[in-house]
């Protein structure tokens, strides 16, 4: 039997914001979820690509040799603990588990400290 592939925009943006403190802002300029003025995830590649944060390139590693079909990184991540998502080939838990994995990591970090005014 296989899984079910496959996660809508609306899917995704529901399972971030279920999280407690995910909320909507920007970083870098684009639309992103933050959680404790930190970034958490956004969309890519018109709404096909989710990137979230990981606590270790392992991680990253793992997740890739898990399902290579759903999980990859470009070399602007290639030295940071990310990975890209496609949307159209992860199964829905699969996506959730990582989700909730990239919060319990972002959420442990200290809050982002407020930039002062120039």
């Amino acid at each position: 039997m296989t899984k079910k592939r496959g996660v809508e925009v609306a899917t995704a943006r529901r399972l971030l914001l279920e999280h407690p403190g995910v909320v909507e802002g920007r970083s870098y300029g684009m639309p992103s979820f933050l959680l404790n003025g930190r970034f958490l995830a956004r969309f890519r590649d018109d709404d096909t690509v989710l990137v979230l944060p990981l606590a270790t390139m392992a991680e990253r590693d793992v997740l890739m040799e898990l399902d290579e079909r759903a999980f990859f990184f470009t070399d602007h991540y290639r030295n940071y603990p990310a990975v890209l998502v496609r949307l159209a080939e992860i199964p829905p838990a699969l996506l959730g588990d990582v989700i909730k994995e990239s919060w319990q990591y972002v959420v442990a970090l200290p809050p982002k400290r407020a930039r002062r005014a120039t």
